[in-house]
């Protein structure tokens, strides 16, 4: 009976010790000088907000000439193919620019919007992206009149606010 007990218990303490070779943890490693001052730079609301209206831009750019393409203007029979090619062409041009100029703005308005609210307020949370879209819709479509304004508010933070949460949920 005894050298039954001594088996068992040598079983299960060698299937604790293979346990904890198969779960190792690993040391935390310490962030290099390059690492820290690259977040640095990156936690300036200015360095924020501009490469968010540059990549905006970019975004804006790029569905201008896709959805520019896809304008079916009605041609005149009297131009000739050459010409309907240029005036499609620069209508293209034309709506790659405006949609270029609109997402750089609406980037670079929230992006600088939730960076001053989140340093404010010391937290983040999805209030710091309802406040930035509240200020972004409102500022975008301000030059409707206060109605607008309200409503371009309530209907940017909403959107925001469903983004978050749908990036959160899958995370």
């Amino acid at each position: 009976m005894a050298d039954s007990n001594t088996e068992t218990t040598g079983a299960s303490s060698g299937s604790v010790g293979a346990d904890e070779n198969a779960t190792q943890i690993q040391p935390i490693r310490m962030p290099t000088i390059e690492e820290i001052r690259a977040q640095e730079v990156w936690n300036n609301c200015a360095v924020r907000a501009v490469t968010s209206g540059v990549m905006g831009g970019g975004l804006g750019l790029m569905m201008g000439l896709f959805l520019g393409a896809l304008d079916n203007p009605i041609m005149h029979d009297t131009m000739t193919a050459r010409q309907q090619f240029v005036f499609t062409a620069k209508q293209m041009g034309q709506r790659s620019w405006n949609s270029c100029k609109t997402f750089a703005v609406m980037g670079l308005v929230f992006s600088a919007a939730e960076c001053i609210v989140e340093k404010a307020r010391a937290k983040h949370d999805t209030t710091n992206t309802a406040i930035a879209g509240c200020v972004t819709g409102g500022s975008m479509s301000a030059r409707g009149g206060p109605k607008a304004a309200c409503i371009g508010c309530a209907g940017f933070a909403t959107f925001s606010v469903l983004i978050e949460k749908f990036f959160d949920r899958h995370t």
